[in-house]
């Protein structure tokens, strides 16, 4: 069973069922947990779908297929379980850490305004076990801020390094694996450095956060509630890092659905309550988002900031002009009748072939792409707008739209938070521990001799 734009004889992908015998047996069984809480009749298992699969090249090996089976709502039980019976000196302190792009779902799928889906969420999830739930878009402005300045700076360096323009974002973990595992040079140059917000959420809590609890990081198991599975695969990818004592920044990542089957068979009874900061007592007042239709605006954002900063122009609305289809947009800034300033939004993998294609053949007019796995962005992700039989629910994901679109919009720039984390945390807006804390390096393999004879 191959994947449906698949033109390979052999497929190394894993399907619906494969990761059942890969599951390890230290995890509670469901009838465990029955006997635990009462509650749960069937917990969902972590699944890498055929169709969400980018390209065969082997991108998930066999030790990673069997650390994915691990990143499902069984590990996240057994941390609970063993919170209940061990000793309280080995209990570890469970945070969940919430995508903006995952609360339009559950407000869809619950008949709530977003406000009160995320306060019923974290209820639900505290009622569970969980210590602390936080709102990933702190480690958005992150991500955000520094793309930015990485933009800047690469145009500044362009006429020089030739590598340097475009760039091509790096938030999308199914887009990142497809570039550093099949495409290889002379495209991995071309991503941003800039850690992802799942990356920098992961340094937040495992060590921001794990000082101020005076707490060592392996001491605290972080879960990630999020729209696709990709990200699942990019929780593997961080690694063990030194500056986290060898932990992951994330130890496991449910997708929104997994986390709605949950809710549902459950029997808890729910009182609502407010997600927490990284601050103290301080609680989130009100939800927010980025400026960006399904995700988390990288495009909007960096494209402001580089208007302000190259040009002195300041831009109010961006208007998105969709070309060759309603997943690919371009912005423009035009300055005394030129063109100085060509951005891209390429979302859904044909839109993104095209551009790998124009790329690799030095026909490429944009500065700036901002890159989505999935067609229409984060919110379509198919960790969450879904039918049983695995199609998207065009319904359910109009709706979704029309909930992401009412949250407030907050540029990065306006958070007092933020500003007081560069200078605690990291020291400075340009410090090494910059560098080291919110940026990476991407993998620069061969590329697949026949990647572009792939039918998209």
């Amino acid at each position: 069973m191959k994947c449906e734009h698949c033109t390979r004889k052999e497929c190394s992908k894993k399907t619906k069922t494969d990761d059942q015998e890969n599951v390890t047996g230290d995890a509670p069984s469901p009838a465990q947990e029955n006997e635990e809480k009462g509650e749960f009749h069937k917990l969902a298992d972590a699944k890498i779908y055929l169709s969400d699969c980018l390209a065969c090249d082997n991108c998930i090996t066999p030790e990673e297929g069997v650390q994915l089976s691990q990143q499902n709502a069984k590990d996240f039980f057994r941390v609970l379980h063993l919170n209940k019976k061990c000793d309280a000196s080995k209990h570890r302190v469970l945070v969940v850490s919430v995508c903006p792009q995952s609360l339009p779902y559950f407000a869809a799928k619950f008949n709530l305004s977003v406000t009160d889906a995320s306060r019923r969420l974290c209820g639900f999830l505290k009622s569970l076990g969980v210590h602390y739930v936080f709102d990933t878009a702190i480690a958005a402005d992150f991500s955000i801020l520094e793309s930015q300045k990485e933009f800047v700076r690469r145009y500044h360096q362009h006429s020089k390094e030739r590598q340097a323009l475009p760039m091509l974002t790096s938030a999308c973990p199914g887009w990142v694996r497809y570039a550093e595992r099949v495409l290889g040079h002379p495209v991995t140059p071309h991503l941003c450095t800039a850690k992802s917000p799942q990356q920098v959420m992961g340094s937040l809590v495992k060590d921001y956060f794990a000082r101020q609890k005076n707490l060592p990081p392996e001491k605290i198991f972080h879960v990630i509630v999020a729209p696709c599975y990709d990200k699942k695969l990019e929780a593997l990818r961080e690694g063990f890092s030194t500056a986290l004592h060898n932990t992951r920044g994330t130890d496991c990542v449910l997708t929104s659905g997994e986390v709605a089957q949950i809710m549902e068979q459950s029997g808890l009874s729910v009182k609502d309550a407010s997600v927490d900061t990284l601050f103290g007592d301080m609680k989130e007042a009100v939800v927010r988002r980025h400026d960006g239709a399904g995700s988390d605006g990288h495009l909007a954002h960096v494209f402001r900031h580089a208007a302000k900063e190259l040009f002195g122009e300041h831009v109010e609305e961006i208007t998105y002009r969709a070309l060759r289809n309603k997943d690919f947009h371009e912005v423009t800034l035009e300055k005394n009748g030129e063109v100085v300033l060509r951005f891209a939004a390429a979302y859904g993998f044909r839109n993104i072939q095209n551009i790998i294609l124009k790329l690799k053949k030095d026909k490429f007019p944009y500065h700036f792409v901002e890159v989505l796995a999935c067609p229409r962005g984060c919110l379509n992700g198919r960790g969450q707008a879904q039918t049983e039989n695995g199609h998207a629910d065009k319904a359910l994901l109009q709706q979704m739209e029309g909930i992401y679109s009412a949250i407030p919009v907050w540029a990065p720039e306006s958070s007092a938070h933020v500003q007081e984390l560069y200078r605690e945390w990291l020291e400075g807006t340009d410090s090494p521990r910059v560098q080291e804390v919110l940026h990476t390096t991407h993998q620069s393999p061969e590329p697949c001799p026949d990647t572009l004879d792939m039918k998209w």
